[in-house]
């Protein structure tokens, strides 16, 4: 019985922690649902906020952030950050562009896309594991690198490749499933699909154990015998595929190349983590929580379209829950470093 006890309060933790940005995302959706039928009622309109093209939507443009959240998810369990990642999305969206622009083959285009980000990844991963400079530092130096290299290739001006992208692409930006029976764009289940690989990454295989090892507690895990070197490179070169992948979903939704593209976004992917439970000292995260994160900001980015908030309300209330969440989980730290 002693034993039952003792082991109860880990395992209400973990299922706090993983349950618990899903109950803020109900809870907000319901608020923003009540206000817009309250709001519909004396009006004398329709609802707007959960029709089923909204719910569509919502969880469509969830879909790019959510996609990049991934790799920064796998990246803030290690202990580490990357700012450069709307930078590397964008730099990636660039060279893809330049391809289809130049008639290469459709796969030639996707590679690179993926390349680009997967090189942006091993750079990062390689500087903060060889200088030992702190993550924060290096990939805010690379984001401003990364948007030079960008600009440097599309010669000031954004690479249009309207009408060079192939159909299959073209479907991750479409918010409306084709065919209907697939409920949700393919956008959304492409999303899935990678959210699985990760969780069963870090969860069923030894490298996913060391990177929350890593994340936890450095000391431990290099007397452990854990290659700090390797697994943060391969850490950062994961994320940096994911990025590769977002640039796709940037590029099919602009049809163009921008390096200037997404101001700010590093900001929403990193948001999605730490609103999801994810802990900026490492050590703490999970795939439900972080989708569970990027789907919260559109509720609520559409739930104030919905119901007639000024759009600077929509970051106010954001930028109020990334702290709400980021103090939690200093409080949290606090305790268990008593």
């Amino acid at each position: 019985m002693p034993e039952q006890s003792s082991a109860s309060p880990p395992a209400l933790r973990r299922l706090t922690a993983v349950a618990g940005p899903l109950v803020w995302l109900v809870l907000v959706f319901c608020i923003f649902w009540g206000v817009d039928e309250y709001c519909a009622r004396q009006q004398d309109r329709q609802g707007r906020f959960a029709n089923a093209h909204s719910l569509r939507l919502m969880v469509h443009n969830a879909s790019p952030v959510g996609v990049a959240a991934l790799g920064m998810t796998i990246v803030i369990i290690s202990g580490g950050i990357d700012l450069s990642a709307a930078a590397a999305i964008a730099l990636s969206a660039t060279v893809a562009a330049w391809c289809f622009r130049a008639e290469y083959a459709p796969v030639v285009g996707v590679s690179a896309a993926l390349l680009t980000g997967l090189l942006t990844g091993v750079v990062n991963g390689a500087m903060v594991s060889w200088l030992r400079v702190v993550p924060f530092i290096i990939t805010l130096g690379t984001m401003t690198i990364f948007r030079g290299v960008g600009r440097e290739i599309a010669e000031g001006t954004p690479i249009r490749a309207f009408g060079k992208l192939p159909e299959w692409l073209l479907m991750l930006e479409r918010p409306v499933p084709d065919p209907h029976w697939l409920l949700v764009s393919p956008g959304v289940w492409l999303m899935l699909i990678l959210a699985l690989l990760v969780a069963a990454m870090l969860h069923l295989t030894v490298f996913g154990r060391h990177v929350y090892a890593i994340g936890s507690n450095e000391a431990t895990a290099r007397l452990c015998g854990i290659d700090l070197n390797r697994t943060r490179i391969a850490v950062y070169s994961l994320a940096g595929l994911f990025v590769g992948i977002a640039g796709l979903y940037n590029l099919t939704t602009l049809s163009e190349g921008d390096p200037n593209s997404l101001p700010g976004r590093e900001l929403d992917i990193i948001a999605a983590v730490v609103i999801g439970g994810g802990s900026l000292n490492g050590g703490r995260g999970s795939v439900l929580g972080t989708l569970s994160g990027a789907l919260l900001m559109q509720v609520i980015r559409h739930g104030c379209r919905a119901v007639g908030v000024p759009t600077a309300y929509e970051q106010i209330i954001i930028g109020v829950i990334v702290i709400v969440a980021v103090t939690l989980d200093q409080i949290r730290q606090r305790r268990l470093d008593r």
